[in-house]
């Protein structure tokens, strides 16, 4: 193997995805265990995440499905501890799943909304990342990744509090960069843009509101989820070595376009 393709290799790396059991989580999912890794993937379904894990052992992937509700601390607490008990250990670790339940101005949200947005975007992300830190340091190291969103840097009207929990997100990530780096710990964020998945059908199944998208877009088109995998794969690998607290965005020109 080449220098610089060894770099890539997961081979002996332990990784959680959350939310993979669709979208961008079961893509970056595949990814990484394409490349080697021992991947848990995670959702609130046992039955969603036992047909993804057994759709990549059919590949001759290593995957395990573990259901998880990441709002409920008790269930983040089993994640990690039936993962280490699965294969060992945790090395990378990938906060992408998250909720959206409201679509309308800051003014009408109530206080019910507010609390399960920053519950499950923000505390949960910050949970986990506690929990598995001990082990990643023990281990020598390891690889945080935080998919947020472009919203977290750039409002879009009726997105005003998934917004503001992305932007949390973004400095979540920073502020384990900080602290974390000397433990050998990276974190790092994706914010992709607008993305194929189920989660954000309200806004590409809208056809005035995706030709409105995809006219402002350079690249002039929403993304697939497969997209996003490769940035994934190289923040977890040993390729991104120097890469910590930076915030990688995938939005086919969303945030240079007027």
């Amino acid at each position: 193997m080449t220098r610089v393709k060894k770099q890539f290799d997961l081979n002996g790396k332990v990784a959680i995805i959350t939310g993979a059991s669709k979208g961008i989580g079961e893509s970056i999912a595949r990814g990484l265990a394409e490349f080697g890794a021992k991947v848990i993937v995670s959702s609130r379904k046992q039955d969603a995440v036992d047909a993804v894990a057994e759709s990549f052992k059919k590949d001759g992937l290593e995957a395990t499905g573990i259901a998880c509700h990441v709002g409920d601390k008790a269930q983040l607490q089993n994640l990690v501890e039936k993962t280490v008990a699965t294969y060992g250990g945790v090395d990378i670790l990938i906060n992408n799943a998250a909720t959206n339940p409201v679509f309308g101005p800051l003014s009408q949200v109530d206080d019910e909304v507010f609390d399960k947005i920053m519950n499950v975007n923000v505390k949960a992300c910050f949970t986990l990342a506690n929990l598995c830190y001990p082990i990643m340091k023990s281990r020598g190291g390891g690889s945080i990744i935080n998919i947020a969103s472009v919203e977290g840097q750039k409002p879009s009207m009726g997105l005003g509090l998934y917004s503001v929990s992305k932007a949390a997100l973004i400095m979540l990530t920073k502020s384990q960069g900080k602290e974390w780096g000397h433990d050998g710990i990276r974190s790092n964020t994706i914010c992709p843009g607008l993305i194929q998945t189920k989660f954000s059908s309200a806004l590409w199944k809208n056809e005035a509101i995706l030709n409105q998208v995809e006219k402002h877009l350079p690249s002039g088109r929403m993304a697939q989820p497969d997209e996003m995998a490769g940035l994934a794969l190289f923040l977890a690998s040993d390729a991104a070595s120097y890469c910590t607290g930076g915030v990688y965005t995938a939005d086919g020109g969303h945030m240079i376009a007027g």
